[in-house]
């Protein structure tokens, strides 16, 4: 384990080597110990099965400094999506079927351009996600009525809380978050999300506060409804559990508290060959505020972009030649692969 460890190149996220695992390149022996669990599973390369997501980062910028978050978004981050490079993003969608559009940030909603976005999305008549933080919805009053544009647009929100005490939510997302986040869901919930026949979907995420992979998510699921509505009136529809990856700020986290070799462990350990035939990655296609194209948002961040050969950018889309490519992966892929595997739609098997 010693070996695979050093070989994680702990230091920082630039010090991953990127993998090109094209099919000549699969052959070889200069592969991280990740694709040789591909391999031993018989998905080496690993290649796309059909585009359902089309998961668009609009920009960096963020009201809040989570400590678990891998985009290391935050509000000095300047790093936005151009009305410019949405209008490429929605004609590349307008040339698929592709039915659902992931909006993820920082918080997107602080994108000048983001309701003129989502409202191109609908006019498209695809399915909109919101990765939302909940905490934007309360923090200016130019943001009071997105519960309201929200609903208009049949958007699905999706919210990150990582626990339904105070305590722990604050000790992970800062000071005050819990209580924000609770006047923000009363304010969906108002609106219909949530409550059962409306048609306005409300999903929860849950990220674990340590070194350690979350469990059951119906276990979960069910303790986190009884929690919020016996103590807040909070309803909502699914939570969806996410294991933290071991990059940019949770990496950070790993290290400073001594606990890298031990998670990264764990994470080897639990590999299940059924999450990494599912891993998001396969169905999703990550644009960053940029244009640039990557297998998914890890990568993003990680900054490895889709295997040369496939388009690089948004405005050279084609959906063809990106069925046909090799998807990139490293050692934090294992966080996608643990257990009952990790995505952004929450647990895979």
């Amino acid at each position: 384990m010693k070996s695979l460890l050093a070989r994680q190149a702990p230091l920082a996220d630039t010090a991953y080597q990127l993998t090109v695992l094209t099919q000549a390149e699969a052959e070889g022996a200069q592969l991280p110990a990740f694709a040789h669990k591909l391999r031993e599973s018989d998905l080496l390369p690993l290649r796309p099965t059909k585009l359902s997501v089309m998961q668009i980062n609009v920009g960096k910028m963020c009201n809040q400094t989570c400590k678990h978050c891998h985009v290391d978004a935050g509000p000095d981050r300047t790093e936005i999506m151009t009305r410019e490079t949405m209008q490429l993003c929605l004609d590349a969608l307008a040339q698929t079927d592709i039915p659902v559009v992931d909006l993820t940030g920082g918080a997107p909603e602080m994108n000048p351009d983001f309701r003129w976005l989502v409202e191109q999305i609908s006019a498209l008549g695809r399915e909109t996600i919101v990765r939302c933080n909940l905490t934007i919805i309360v923090a200016n009053p130019k943001y009071h009525d997105l519960p309201e544009f929200f609903a208009r647009h049949r958007v699905r929100v999706v919210s990150s809380l990582p626990h339904f005490s105070a305590g722990r939510t604050d000790a992970q997302r800062g000071d005050g978050v819990f209580g924000r986040s609770i006047r923000a869901l009363h304010l969906l919930n108002g609106v219909g999300y949530g409550v059962e026949g409306s048609g306005l979907t409300l999903d929860l995420v849950y990220n674990p506060a340590g070194a350690f992979m979350p469990g059951s998510q119906v276990g979960l699921e069910r303790e986190f409804k009884q929690r919020l509505g016996r103590e807040h009136g909070i309803v909502f529809n699914n939570l969806l559990t996410i294991t933290n990856l071991p990059v940019s700020r949770f990496l950070e986290y790993l290290l400073e508290s001594g606990n890298y070799e031990s998670y990264m462990q764990k994470l080897v350990a639990a590999y299940n060959p059924v999450a990494a035939a599912n891993v998001m990655c396969r169905s999703t296609l990550s644009i960053g505020w940029d244009g640039q194209l990557y297998d998914c948002d890890f990568n993003q961040q990680l900054d490895l972009p889709v295997a040369p050969g496939a388009p690089q950018h948004i405005r050279d889309f084609e959906e063809a030649r990106l069925q046909e490519r090799a998807i990139v992966v490293n050692q934090h892929c294992y966080g996608c692969t643990a257990g009952a595997g990790s995505s952004c739609g929450g647990a895979t098997t």
